[in-house]
């Protein structure tokens, strides 16, 4: 893959004991599909940014944002990315934003493509096939329970009787 930075200052600290570079008035970061400078893959741009070069780990914080091609984006205040595993994550709030999902959640883990999102305390909603919920078969009545009529079931203040499954 290419990149291309984009940044009113950049401080290189080579001396350092794990040596790094400074983007202290914020950074945009361009990065292109396999082989090619023309099509871009996605952009990351954030308030502030570190590359320990050592380590090949970046930190983004403050107003974290990548948009991606596809049209997915991600919003955090920090953000980090790990060229030898080739893994971005945050521990922070996050917000990930699909064609037709938005997810919450306070951290991620996920490869550098966001293909493989692993959300921590996720919240949102998020539309999935009814079979991928439950087997077909799991629905039928002899795989349900009674629950006792008297359970209070939340639907304007009535009582309706419903099963579980087991």
């Amino acid at each position: 893959k290419s990149y291309h930075f984009e940044t009113p200052l950049m401080e290189g600290y080579t001396l350092a004991r794990d040596p790094y570079r400074e983007f202290r008035k914020g950074v945009k970061i361009t990065m292109f599909e396999e082989d090619s400078t023309s099509r871009d893959a996605a952009t990351l741009t954030a308030n502030y940014a570190i590359f320990y070069e050592n380590r090949k780990l970046w930190e983004a914080k403050g107003d974290v944002v990548v948009i991606q091609t596809n049209g997915r984006r991600l919003y955090t205040q920090q953000l980090f990315w790990n060229q030898v595993t080739h893994r971005i994550y945050s521990n922070v709030d996050t917000k990930v934003v699909t064609e037709s999902d938005t997810h919450f959640c306070e951290g991620f883990d996920s490869d550098e493509e966001l293909v493989e999102l692993k959300f921590r305390r996720w919240k949102g909603k998020m539309l999935m096939e009814e079979d991928m919920l439950m087997p077909k078969d799991s629905l039928s009545d002899e795989n349900t329970l009674p629950i006792d009529d008297t359970t209070p079931v939340a639907n304007g203040g009535e009582m309706k009787e419903r099963k579980a499954t087991k």
